[in-house]
Order: structure tokens, then C-alpha cells, then sequence
């Protein structure tokens, strides 16, 4: 578990982008996220997670019309 103040880890940058993706992040996380991270790390997460979800819709649809 990360201080308060310190830089969350890589892996809390992905794990908040994918709860907050889902609708179930947790207020501490939350709270977390917007004390001590960086927009920037969230930003670039969520568009490489975005990118990679429509890619992998694209795939299943392609996947299913064959």
C-alpha cells in the first residue's frame, strides 16, 4: 500500500484506470489517485485502455461476422 503523498506505482495507475472504467473505484483510491498522482500518467492510461478496448471490440465483432 502506497503513503499518502508518495507516487503510486504503475500498477495502481492501471488498477484505477480500470475500476474507474468499470464504475467501482473505491474512495480511498479515489482520494489517492487525485493527492498524489500525476494527471498525465492517468491520461496516457486511460487512453492506451480505451485504444486497446476498442481494438479488441473490433476484434470480436470481426471475430462473430465470419
Amino acid at each position: 500500500m502506497s503513503r499518502q503523498g508518495s507516487k503510486p506505482s504503475l500498477l495502481q495507475v492501471v488498477g484505477s484506470v480500470l475500476a474507474a472504467a468499470f464504475g467501482v473505484q473505491s474512495s480511498t483510491n479515489r482520494e489517492r489517485d487525485f493527492a498524489s498522482g500525476s494527471a498525465t500518467a492517468y491520461i496516457i492510461a486511460g487512453v492506451v485502455f480505451t485504444a486497446v478496448f476498442i481494438f479488441v471490440l473490433l476484434a470480436v465483432i470481426k471475430l462473430i461476422l465470419r
